[in-house]
């Protein structure tokens, strides 16, 4: 049923039906009335740009991905499901804009002609364009991650830093000396990627706080790169005993280069980290891990920008999230000899 049939039925225009709809214009009681007689006998309900003409939104969020071109991380998927669905409980719609490389022509339309009430933003960098473009269209956005002036904007994020120095703190306590930090790719962290940067920092202190040597690795987001990461990493290091990552798509591509050198997990290696907790429990064996609640950071990022959208007066949110390391089967105590 749409709109065009309710008008035959109701014997006015198409216009009409929409002005009665939409508040637009002014209709008479009878010719309303009329209108909503039809609606109600054939249970229409309006879509949502109808909606939104009433309501003077468009109903529909922006959720600005990274490009299209990179396989989003399980973590990433969680968040993108996540928003997905506490969208659909606010009975608003979601456009999915891929942004960066040859995608800012994408991230450019959602801004311009109303087509969003708001925007939720991620993969953030410490200096970022888009950010600054959100600002500037005066348009509610919330990050899920933040800049460099975290005050500036409104935004849920992990504290990288501190997750990756708890981990760090874990293997000490096993007695590893030699640890590896596998962080993102090489052009992430160029970049400025937020988490990238902050779980080095974690690492760089962690390291110094227990008196222990590591190493800071890139590594691309697949499981090839991992591959790459781990066989590079033993040959050129073989002192190093464990590794704390932020890179769950090269986890299985780390376990493989562990295997093929005749590496045992926990037994002759160890591996903890900062990944969704689905990855975790799903890894083999089991991955000790500060576990990032993907669904509630979703969840939470709808309701700050919810919030935004109603009033965008409002001071700013920040949430920042420190889950605690969950103890599971890929980390003990460093092998004698």
């Amino acid at each position: 049923m749409n709109i065009g049939e309710i008008a035959s039925r109701a014997g006015v225009s198409r216009s009409t039906v929409s002005y009665a709809l939409s508040g637009k214009r002014s209709v008479s009681d009878a010719t309303r009335k009329r209108i909503q007689d039809v609606i109600d006998e054939l249970g229409y309900r309006p879509n949502a740009a109808a909606r939104a003409l009433k309501e003077g939104r468009t109903r529909t969020i922006g959720l600005v991905i990274p490009p299209a071109s990179r396989r989003l991380t399980h973590m990433q998927l969680g968040f993108v499901a996540s928003v997905v669905e506490a969208a659909a409980r606010a009975d608003l719609d979601v456009l999915l804009s891929p942004s960066g490389g040859d995608h800012d022509r994408s991230f450019e339309r959602l801004l311009s002609g109303g087509r969003v009430d708001g925007a939720i933003l991620m993969e953030i960098r410490l200096e970022d364009s888009r950010v600054r473009r959100l600002q500037g269209a005066k348009l509610p956005f919330v990050g899920i991650g933040h800049t460099a002036r975290a005050h500036e904007m409104c935004w849920i994020d992990v504290d990288y830093a501190t997750v990756i120095s708890q981990c760090v703190h874990h293997l000490a306590d096993l007695g590893h000396q030699r640890i590896a930090l596998v962080n993102r790719s090489v052009e992430l962290v160029a970049a400025g990627y937020g988490p990238g940067h902050r779980a080095r920092d974690g690492f760089t202190a962690a390291l110094a706080q227990r008196g222990i040597q590591g190493i800071d690795l890139e590594c691309g987001d697949d499981a090839a790169a991992g591959l790459e990461c781990a066989t590079r990493l033993l040959r050129d290091h073989p002192e190093v005993t464990a590794i704390a990552t932020i890179n769950e798509a090269a986890l299985p591509g780390i376990q493989r280069g562990l295997e093929e050198a005749g590496l045992a997990v926990p037994r002759d290696f160890s591996i903890t980290g900062v990944v969704g907790r689905t990855w975790a429990e799903e890894f083999r064996p089991p991955l000790t891990a500060a576990d990032v609640p993907a669904q509630d950071i979703g969840t939470q990022a709808m309701d700050l920008l919810l919030e935004r959208i109603a009033d965008p007066t409002t001071p700013f949110r920040n949430i920042l999230l420190a889950p605690p390391v969950s103890l599971r089967g890929s980390t003990g105590p460093v092998r004698a000899g």
